[in-house]
């Protein structure tokens, strides 16, 4: 009767030892066919290809003499690698052209729907170094490079001058009668200018004379006149505060 009950509670303690082994088994084999499955993210890169683009446009300057000029343009739009380079015919290229070059380039890029990070732009300026200014051509390399990128053509009868600042608006320069004047000479018949400058004050001197017995005194005093631009050149005068509204007198 011992001997049985020795018998039962060894097979007991095996059963116990061959279930506990087996759910042991059992909940590794699950934990080791459990695989974690990495997230793949793809990231679209959309790549623009315009071939070879280019644009001309007349912009006016002033020279060493106080009279005004007409210089030549030149934008290219080709593929790439997203630089920006120029091409001036032996001048000291200006810093501040080189700064309305790239002030131009992000401000069109904010414009357009290329991409141009695969897009090279080349400027070219055939002019002389006395006759450039850079900060008053700004506006009109901005309209010119938005062309380009767009592969549209330029109004040959309408020219601007102004300076570009980075959010697209378009600030005032100098000389405006003498350039308005030159635009007018190279047959352009509409003339851009920043807001505010359609009309230019001058003060013109007005010599007063008194005489007192055998002298005469005289005072200079300088009379103010505001001067329509498009009346005293002969040329229509439009006042644009931005490169958008200068983009509605340009794009055919």
């Amino acid at each position: 009767m011992e001997n049985n009950l020795i018998f039962l509670l060894a097979v007991i303690a095996l059963l116990l030892v061959f279930f506990t082994f087996s759910n042991y088994s059992f909940k590794s084999e699950i934990v080791s066919t459990t695989t974690t499955v990495p997230t793949t993210t793809t990231q679209l890169v959309s790549s623009t290809h315009i071939g070879d683009r280019a644009v001309s446009m007349k912009v006016p300057a002033v020279d060493n003499d106080g009279n005004g000029v007409v210089t030549l343009l030149k934008v290219e739009a080709r593929d790439g690698e997203g630089r920006v380079l120029a091409d001036v015919n032996s001048i000291l290229f200006w810093v501040d052209t080189q700064y309305s070059i790239r002030t131009a380039q992000r401000v069109a890029q904010s414009d357009v729907s290329v991409n141009i990070s695969n897009v090279d732009l080349i400027y070219n300026i055939e002019t002389n170094a006395s006759l450039i200014e850079g900060p008053s051509a700004g506006a009109s390399l901005t309209v010119a490079t938005i062309a380009a990128l767009e592969n549209k053509s330029l109004n040959p009868n309408v020219m601007m001058t102004g300076t570009i600042n980075p959010d697209g608006t378009i600030g005032p320069v100098g000389g405006i009668a003498e350039k308005a004047k030159a635009a007018k000479d190279v047959g352009a018949n509409l003339f851009l200018v920043p807001e505010g400058q359609g009309t230019q004050t001058s003060y013109k001197p007005v010599e007063n004379c008194t005489k007192y017995g055998s002298m005469t005194y005289c005072t200079t005093e300088y009379k103010k006149e505001n001067v329509d631009i498009s009346k005293s050149v002969g040329i229509e005068v439009k006042e644009v505060a931005t490169v958008e509204e200068a983009l509605k007198y340009f794009l055919t």
